[in-house]
């Protein structure tokens, strides 16, 4: 027998549902009272071990032990070859053997063991519908539909089925013993208008609609159903005589005054159809969803005709002028104009949109990039210390704000909106930008001279991120300063010159460290490379390279270097005494 090491049920398999809810009670009693009656009977003995071995096997089975449960199924159908309950618990494991005819021999000895059983005859059903053996599928569902007429399951599963046939007589007449317990609905009565339809029976069609209309008199949204299929089947008069119906009973019914413009717009009646489009829109008590979708089509139409966006515009702006108490058709003005390139005339109508709706976080986000577009860091402070009181969970908006923070000077403030930034950041947070929050927190707390917790905060942007080449820089260079961890500074140090080989910052924090470490030579190869990528503009790189030049004998060399980084603004505290004296003096 092939090795069981676990059982992943094909989807089929998903169907075969327990008779009983407890194992236990399946094994204490093999058939459940209305279910059947055994076609022989067990001596009180031969009951006694099929239970035992049963329960044994469901042990088995739960342990993952699935070879051991397997033959002591088989040991089951061995005393009783009709016992339901293990016929179908060794069906599950032929199927996972790849053995569906097997499967499906278990599960039909198990509802002829058992035909008051729904789920072994479900079962069965599925098990031929995955052989394609779509007749005996079809049998079996009707056998069940007759079997237990209180299930609407065997008999959606028969509509379904007819209809995949073009069974159509069969699926109207399933669709109406559906509709004899359910009743009357929209969803039966459309698809039964459909069936007719494809069987040219378009007198019945009509008469199926009407009938749903008719049934519930008082609901005009089944009328008004009534006037669109009409509409949708060529019968445009009828159409017209059904909406004015409902619209003389209900003159603000927004679904009828949309299915009126659409009858105007499919007979070419184009100046009725712009008013009633306009009667719609400026309508107050026509809610935002309708009016969503009706300016949505009429974009559409601009865009398919003569794509004049200011008609368009002058319709949103009609609208506006309303009060508005919904944010989707002031978002759907927006998009339209930044789809228009009319960025300044959007922003607003999103200021507007989150006014309505503070917690908007794509108006939010929007505006923040025109901000951050025209590095207008005001408005970006602006923008984002709303944005976080209202969007707490979205750290792009902590992290724009710290950053407008940094640039503003506001250094306290910054590492504040950062740290809130980790406070809020969970499972499904981008680690990428976590990782960045706690490399920027560590920079700002080394410049605090807190130089403990600026490592523990890089420790935790590598923890995020463990190739953040920002976090391995600056966390290299700081240990390089301090002349500790030399051996891990050199380790991260290198991943970033590995990642960015041109990186003059990168090259040059190697270079040092590799100089603290007393490796001149190797050293100054990559303080080359570094000045040789724009590091000539930095005043340290220079400096440094000067340092390192003069521990490789360059003493002449390493003076220029040092006039140059003085040149440049170095703020070194010994780059004076270093021009003087012509040596190397270490910083204290």
């Amino acid at each position: 027998m092939q090795k069981l090491k676990t059982i992943c049920l094909l989807a089929i398999a998903a169907t075969l549902i327990p008779a009983c809810k407890s194992p236990q009670k399946a094994a204490m009693a093999p058939l459940e009272a209305g279910i059947g009656t055994p076609a022989f009977a067990l001596t009180e003995e031969e009951q006694r071990k099929y239970d035992y071995f049963f329960l044994e096997a469901l042990k088995m089975k739960e342990k993952g032990n699935y070879d051991a449960a397997f033959d002591l199924y088989r040991h089951c159908l061995k005393i009783n070859p009709q016992a339901a309950s293990a016929l179908y618990e060794i069906a599950q494991f032929y199927l996972y053997l790849k053995q569906p005819e097997k499967a499906t021999e278990c599960i039909k000895k198990a509802t002829q063991a058992a035909p008051g059983n729904y789920w072994y005859k479900r079962t069965l059903a599925s098990l031929y519908l995955s052989e394609s053996k779509v007749n005996e599928a079809i049998s079996t569902y009707e056998d069940m539909s007759r079997q237990f007429p209180s299930r609407q399951e065997p008999l959606m599963a028969l509509a379904d089925l007819y209809n995949k046939n073009r069974d159509y007589p069969n699926v109207i007449r399933t669709l109406d013993r559906i509709e004899a317990t359910q009743g009357k609905s929209e969803q039966i009565s459309m698809n039964k208008f459909r069936i007719y339809i494809l069987m040219k029976e378009n007198k019945k069609a009509f008469q199926e609609i009407e009938n749903l209309a008719k049934e519930y008199p008082n609901d005009m949204r089944y009328l008004t159903l009534l006037g669109d299929v009409y509409l949708n089947n060529n019968k445009p008069e009828e159409a017209c005589k059904t909406y004015k119906k409902v619209l003389a009973e209900e003159p603000d019914n927004a679904m009828a005054m949309l299915s009126m413009a659409s009858y105007y717009d499919k007979t070419g009646q184009n100046e009725l159809y712009k008013q009633q489009i306009d009667t719609i829109l400026l309508k107050s008590n026509i809610n935002a969803n309708a009016k969503a979708e009706i300016m949505k089509s009429v974009i559409i139409r601009s865009e398919q005709s003569d794509k004049d966006s200011t008609q368009v515009i002058a319709m949103f702006e009609k609208i506006m002028r309303l009060p508005q108490t919904d944010a989707q058709l002031p978002m759907l003005y927006a998009q339209y104009l930044i789809s228009k390139g009319m960025e300044k005339e959007s922003v607003p109508v999103l200021r507007q949109i989150i006014q309505i709706e503070p917690s908007n976080p794509v108006a939010y986000m929007q505006l923040l990039s025109y901000a951050v577009k025209g590095n207008n860091y005001p408005e970006i402070i602006r923008i984002c210390e709303k944005a976080v009181e209202y969007v707490p969970e979205t750290l792009e908006f902590h992290f724009y704000l710290g950053l407008a923070y940094m640039q503003e000077d506001r250094k306290e403030e910054a590492l504040k909106t950062f740290q809130n930034g980790t406070a809020v950041a969970n499972e499904e947070s981008s680690k990428q930008l976590v990782s960045d929050f706690y490399c920027i927190i560590g920079d700002l707390l080394h410049e605090k001279q807190m130089r403990n917790e600026a490592y523990a905060a890089y420790d935790s942007s590598l923890a995020y991120n463990p190739d953040n080449v920002g976090t391995l820089n600056n966390y290299a260079y700081f240990l390089s300063v301090e002349r500790k961890d030399l051996d891990k500074a050199e380790e991260m140090s290198y991943k970033t010159v590995k990642k960015e080989p041109n990186n003059a910052t990168y090259l040059d924090t190697y270079a040092w460290i590799l100089f603290e470490k007393g490796r001149y030579a190797e050293a100054k190869i990559y303080i080359d490379n570094a000045m040789k990528n724009d590091g000539g503009a930095s005043d340290v790189i220079v400096e440094h390279c000067g340092d390192i030049y003069f521990m490789n004998g360059e003493t002449e060399k390493a003076v220029e270097y040092w006039l140059k980084a003085k040149e440049i603004g170095s703020e070194s505290k010994t780059i004076e005494q270093k021009i003087q004296q012509k040596r190397y003096i270490p910083e204290k």
